[in-house]
């Protein structure tokens, strides 16, 4: 192509965009334009900026990628390759409709790919105008499948927890503190965030800062006021509040 692309990343991690940049720019058709923190400053700057690319993280707080996609739909948008920690987050949709994803930590060979793809259908705006047309259908019928695996980022690590592997959460603030075996892990998410994400079939808030695996529990002891304590087989002794007692019992089928 005779002229750059103008590309513009977008995520909310200080990390992610970096290294999204690094990649970009080992790309001499690629021209980073700018860089955005979530999907507000997302739509703001694809209307002033005009770029042809946009790099779009899926998760991100107050407004998702697919936020922004729903957002720019009656208007032109560039070509959009999504960005997402999670491998079965709408990736059927993707596949579909020849539209490309990144599943992170990105490496330097499946950017690569990405990139060629996005060029490729440059090239072809009657043809990419379609395939978006199709998805946004899509999209507004689709539902993600359920957290397979969470993304952790420690001490420059990135690397992940199959959510089967997990014991318990607890609310940390804005933070959660992912228990999986004798090791826990801090992560960058709200409590309701994960809980919409985790399959409810497998695990039950007990309280308002308590996430528990179904299949830990081992034990329910009946407490004053309602309360119970939820044991779990490795000896973890966690408060479930009377408000979730009855979800709780139903789920697992206990009788009074």
């Amino acid at each position: 192509m005779s002229k750059k692309i103008r590309c513009l990343i977008v995520d909310d991690e200080v990390l992610a965009r970096e290294g999204m940049r690094i990649l970009a720019q080992k790309d001499t058709e690629l021209q980073v334009i700018g860089e955005c923190a979530n999907g507000v400053q997302a739509i703001e700057s694809i209307s002033q900026k005009r770029p042809d690319l946009v790099l779009l993280d899926i998760q991100m707080p107050e407004m998702d990628g697919f936020g922004v996609l729903n957002h720019r739909q009656r208007e032109k948008l560039p070509y959009i390759i999504f960005v997402t920690a999670y491998d079965k987050y709408a990736v059927q949709a993707f596949e579909v409709h020849a539209l490309d994803y990144l599943l992170k930590p990105v490496d330097d060979e499946r950017f690569q790919r990405a990139v060629e793809r996005a060029k490729v259908m440059l090239r072809s705006e009657s043809e990419w105008d379609h395939h978006l047309s199709e998805l946004l259908k899509d999209l507004e019928s689709t539902k993600p499948s359920y957290l397979e695996r969470v993304i952790i980022k420690e001490e420059g690590r990135i690397f992940f927890v199959k959510a089967g592997e997990i014991d318990w959460i607890e609310a940390q603030g804005n933070y959660a503190m992912v228990h999986a075996g004798k090791k826990s892990h801090m992560i960058r998410e709200a409590m309701t965030s994960l809980e919409n994400q985790l399959n409810p079939q497998k695990f039950f808030r007990i309280h308002r800062s308590t996430i528990v695996n179904i299949d830990r529990v081992s034990e329910l002891q009946s407490l004053f006021h309602g309360d119970y304590r939820v044991l779990l087989q490795d000896g973890t002794s966690l408060l479930m509040s009377r408000r979730f007692r009855d979800r709780l019992k139903d789920q697992l089928k206990i009788k009074n």
